[in-house]
């Protein structure tokens, strides 16, 4: 018996050694995670940081000193570009390593390789994409380039001289949750993050939608309901500009096109929200004579941030701003002498072609009068745990056929057509990183405008302002040449008059200068008023932000660095200016029971602001999504076609100009309704979801506690996000916090004989969260305010806000 039970013992001894160092599913080998001299205990740092330090690194040419300050930002002192770069990929790998791998392995198609088959379909998807192909195209742009090929390149040695110096016990808790190693950074991983870019920003399509609209009601309806210009717009560059350019002759329409849209015919969705404001203000509106620039880019706010603050200096350029971790060079920042920020542009640079293949083989299909013969690209997709994946991509004349039958089709993304070829920018050869490297190193608006000439995409608003007292806005990127709404609908792909005819020249690309009007703004709204004579993209962002912006900017005399943060974290909905009153108007406060006037009464007095303790913007943002909804549910909501709504501007429209519109009525009733029928029902609606949810009309019906906000870790890993707190704004508003997105970097540059710049991240600079820095700004940037940005001239200038120096040398 001692014998048998003692074998027992080690048998469950051996059992659970080898469950400990065993990972099973999503759950690390606890032992490797536990163990005190390796796991995750390994990842907790002090808030106290040695005073100094110093690093010897093969690779270096010369000595770079690197100065942290208070919040962890590193000041980088380099004595040439080489090692400029090479010191900001070592030290950016250091605090934010994990986020840059599995980044760039989620647009490489790569993620199953580390989760498993739950990866599978987004790997799949981006494959089919084009991710890859495109991202070796723009690698290929940039090592043509011999300036950027030592960018790139140094870089990734930077980054890599840190991965090869890190040991298991010093691996980002991430890898050790997910029991993997990082792997050498490689340039193409550059060129993954500006493809991980382009699909969040120009990714999504409604052609699939916009198509089946018109094959189920028709040319006529389609165009009524789908304007190719709004009705309310307020443009980026300024209605009347005069364009002093002779456009290239307009492409035309193939005569299919025009038989679809004058006969009609018989019967990564693109998500609103995701946008981002920027505006400057010429010197003779501000305080002090000289311009101010802002910029406020929205995205997905994450632990870590998607941005990460750097001081680059180096002979030729002293720059202050946010990196991509895992690319070179600041994205948004300034100098001494300029300062420049992004958004969106929205331009159509994405469409859908249909592909006839010869048969069931698809080796070949019909373009130009001929069969032609398909490119096949292999895409092996390896996968924890199983034997990997060998797919088959076909690739046109157009791009690759990313779903080439409906048995491979995800039904996450019901807006990518079957059988159809993906003709998209992004695949091209580009050299974006080289738009950066000069913006960093301008002086002037011709360096600016210079600088534009290199970025391809995702097409951006580029504002500027400089020292000159120069401000200038331009909506830029590689934009094709189109004819009128091509692309608003999946082509016919065999048809070479729905190609692309070449670009818009970079020279005409809209753009203005010094407007009188003294500043410039945009918040992806449309670019231009109608005179403009290129086709960009018939659908924008809603004008409400831009509008808001606007009309505050005009009114601004003596603007200060208060007034631009004051009108970035601005959370009044000129939305509810333009629909609230159509909506009272036509609702019958005669048939409302006491709760519902209660309510009514709290709409009538609400400010239209939608601060966190406002009970009006809670009734007013359920109301009127409900109201929209059911206004096109029924002829819209088909579970088995994609159809695209009408935006909320047209239902508005038809709100105000034609209340008892067809639209309104419920087809699936006996009765017709008017907008008064709809908009009653769907309050009523709204005050019992809020009652039921919130409890009775009081506190509990706060905005920011009936939307609640937080910042998710990137992979949304429990515990590892800052927990739900109370914000104000809307998806609407110029402060645009909205599920999940919102202002991922504000700043506002003050222009002047002596540059000053001000900014905020919502989180840190470490991507650990077991450091105080991983979430230290956040309690600032919750509050609206802003920090002033240490800018040092020199590696030897004194500042108490320097906290610890790092010495590199070779």
């Amino acid at each position: 018996m001692k014998i048998f039970k003692a074998f027992i013992s080690v048998a469950i001894t051996v059992a659970l050694i080898w469950a400990m160092q065993t990972k099973f599913g999503d759950i690390p080998p606890v032992g490797a995670f536990l163990n005190p001299a390796t796991g995750f205990w390994q990842n907790a740092e002090s808030k106290n940081i040695e005073p100094s330090g110093s690093l010897k690194l093969k690779g270096l040419q010369g000595k770079v000193t690197i100065q942290y300050d208070e919040n962890r930002i590193p000041h980088i002192f380099a004595e040439n570009d080489h090692d400029l770069y090479y010191a900001q990929g070592y030290i950016t790998a250091q605090e934010r390593l994990w986020q840059m791998d599995i980044q760039t392995r989620s647009a490489a198609g790569r993620l199953s390789e580390v989760v498993g088959a739950k990866a599978l379909e987004l790997d799949r998807y981006h494959r089919r994409m084009g991710m890859v192909y495109g991202a070796e195209n723009t690698l290929r742009g940039m090592m043509k380039d011999p300036v950027m090929k030592v960018v790139i390149n140094a870089y990734a040695e930077g980054v890599n001289a840190y991965i090869h110096q890190l040991s298991p016990r010093h691996y980002p808790i991430e890898f050790k949750l997910l029991n993997y190693a990082p792997e050498e950074w490689k340039p193409i991983n550059s060129a993954f993050l500006l493809k991980l870019m382009s699909e969040t920003l120009s990714g999504g399509s409604n052609e699939l939608a916009m198509t089946n609209v018109l094959n189920k009601f028709g040319a006529k309806v389609t165009s009524d309901l789908f304007p190719d210009y709004p009705t309310r717009e307020d443009p980026i560059i300024p209605a009347g500009t005069k364009w002093d350019f002779k456009p290239l002759p307009i492409p035309q329409p193939p005569a299919s096109f025009k038989a679809q849209m004058v006969a009609g015919m018989q019967t990564k969705d693109r998500v609103e929200g995701i946008g981002s404001n920027n505006w400057a203000i010429s010197g003779s509106k501000t305080a002090t004579g000289f311009p101010i620039l802002a910029n406020d880019p929205h995205l997905d706010l994450t632990y870590p941030s998607i941005w990460y603050q750097v001081q680059l200096s180096a002979p030729g350029v002293n720059v202050y701003g946010v990196s991509l971790p895992g690319a070179p060079c600041i994205v948004i920042g300034y100098n001494q002498k300029i300062s420049w920020g992004v958004t969106n542009v929205d331009a159509d640079i994405l469409d859908w072609y249909q592909i006839k293949f010869k048969d069931g083989s698809k080796n070949e299909y019909w373009y130009n009068n001929k069969w032609n013969k398909v490119t096949k690209r292999i895409e092996v997709i390896k996968v924890l745990g199983q034997q990997p994946i060998v797919d088959t991509v076909l690739y046109t004349v157009h791009g690759p056929v990313v779903y080439d039958n409906a048995g491979i089709a995800s039904e996450d993304r019901k807006n990518v057509p079957v059988g159809n070829a993906l003709r998209w920018v992004a695949h091209d050869e580009s050299d974006e990183f080289k738009t950066f490297y000069l913006l960093n190193r301008g002086k002037n608006y011709a360096d600016y405008r210079e600088a534009l000439r290199y970025f391809s995409a995702p097409a951006q608003n580029f504002v500027f302002a400089s020292a000159d007292n120069d401000i200038a806005i331009t909506p830029n990127g590689k934009l094709p040449l189109k004819y009128k709404d091509q692309g608003k609908f999946i082509m016919d792909g065999s048809d070479p008059a729905n190609d692309w005819h070449g670009f818009i020249p970079y020279e005409q690309n809209p753009t203005v200068k010094n407007p009188p009007r003294g500043f410039v703004s945009s918040a992806n709204q449309s670019s231009t008023d109608q005179t403009y004579p290129y086709y960009i993209n018939w659908q924008f962002a809603p004008y409400e932000r831009g509008k808001r912006i606007n009309d505050r900017l005009g009114a601004m005399q003596k603007a200060t660095i208060d007034s631009m943060r004051v009108l970035q974290t601005d959370s009044y909905s000129i939305r509810a200016q333009d629909l609230l009153p159509a909506m009272l108007n036509n609702l019958d406060a005669s048939k409302l029971d006491d709760t519902q006037l209660a309510a009514l009464k709290e709409l009538k007095s609400w400010n239209k602001d939608y601060s966190p303790n406002s009970i009006g913007a809670s009734i007013f943002a359920t109301w009127s999504n409900r109201f929209y909804r059911l206004t096109w549910n029924d002829s819209f909501n088909d579970k088995k076609t994609l159809l695209n709504i009408p935006t909320m501007d047209r239902t508005e429209e038809l709100l105000i100009k034609d209340p008892n519109s067809i639209w309104f009525d419920d087809k699936r009733t006996p009765v017709k309704e008017t907008a008064a029928d709809v908009l009653s029902r769907s309050f009523n609606s709204t005050i019992d979801e809020l009652t039921r949810t919130h409890g009775k009309l009081g506190t509990g019906w706060a905005w920011g506690k009936v939307r609640p906000f937080e910042v998710r870790h990137l992979a949304k890993l429990a515990g590892f996000g800052s927990g739900n707190f109370e914000s104000s704004g809307t998806s609407s508003t110029i402060n645009a916090l909205s599920e999940g997105h919102g202002p991922s970097w504000r700043m506002v540059v003050q222009m002047g004989p002596q540059t000053k710049g001000y900014g905020i991240l919502p989180g840190g600079q470490s991507g650990n969260p077991g450091s105080f820095f991983y979430d230290d700004m956040l309690q600032t940037w919750k509050d609206g305010k802003l920090k002033e940005l240490l800018f040092l001239n020199s590696a030897t200038e004194k500042s108490p806000r320097i906290k610890t120096t790092l010495t590199l040398s070779k």
